[in-house]
């Protein structure tokens, strides 16, 4: 078996969308990824999309460098005890695993050096809010692992006790902003236009705000100060919106995925 340097242990949704922002940001070609999945119906989807996949997760971290363990918080002590010997100080072990924390990784494979990373799906084509906390790292390490995942979107480093506000409002995030989208679709369609142009102009216009906020660095109201104006049909629009609720919807929203996260890392999960 060749020589991989970085082995992603779970072939789910969130390993692959890293897999392919690993190969489509250019810092890997597919076969120096090395996929690890036990059901044979996923390992079948991720052969036929050209991805180098093994069912020995211990195989595949004997041939990698950087080893990022990306399966469900469930599966975590099962995968932690096949793999334990099989980690030594040369690997640098990376976590996507929501609610597992440092302590619990170091209880499962002693002080090795070791970062928890929140991304999110768009990771896939390098568009990701990535947060970090690290452990154990030297300065080269944390760099290096900083500039694997800033060719992948964006990264920021927080203290461990943000991660569980990180997963909420970065990756269960991505599918606030994008029901979002859905609802503003379906509003185009009910004055006049039809599916496909209501999602592409939805879409583009969600991505030019983002990017004005990205770029310009200034606060969301600012820009929205630019929009409406006395008596018009923007600032109508939302006041509606906002005596409809929905700013406390979304709040709520974020504040009930956070208080689950808080029971299920509090709980071991």
């Amino acid at each position: 078996m060749k020589k991989y340097k970085i082995a992603v242990l779970g072939g789910g949704n969130i390993g692959t969308s890293l897999a392919r922002g690993l190969i489509k940001s250019g810092q890997y070609t597919a076969d120096e990824i090395i996929l690890t999945e036990k059901r044979g119906s996923r390992i079948s989807f991720l052969q036929k999309n050209g991805f180098t996949v093994t069912e020995n997760n211990s195989e595949a971290i004997d041939h990698s460098q950087i080893i990022i363990m990306t399966v469900k918080p469930q599966q975590f002590k099962a995968l932690a005890d096949e793999i334990k010997d099989c980690l030594t100080s040369e690997h640098i072990l990376v976590s996507t695993i929501t609610g597992i924390s440092h302590e619990n990784i170091e209880a499962a494979f002693g002080s090795l050096p070791n970062v928890r990373i929140m991304p999110n799906t768009a990771i896939e084509i390098c568009e990701s809010m990535t947060c970090m906390s690290f452990r154990n790292m030297k300065e080269d390490q944390k760099k290096n692992v900083c500039s694997l995942f800033d060719k992948m979107g964006k990264t920021i480093p927080v203290p461990e006790e943000l991660m569980d506000a990180a997963t909420v409002i970065g990756a269960c995030g991505i599918a606030f902003a994008l029901r979002f989208m859905r609802a503003m679709s379906q509003g185009g369609i009910e004055i006049g236009f039809n599916a496909e142009m209501s999602q592409m102009i939805t879409a583009q216009t969600v991505r030019g705000a983002a990017r004005l906020i990205i770029e310009t660095g200034n606060h969301p109201e600012r820009e929205i100060d630019k929009v409406t104006t006395p008596q018009g049909i923007t600032i109508s629009g939302l006041n509606e919106m906002e005596h409809q609720g929905l700013s406390s919807a979304v709040i709520k929203g974020l504040t009930v995925s956070f208080r689950k996260l808080e029971n299920l890392s509090s709980s071991g999960q």
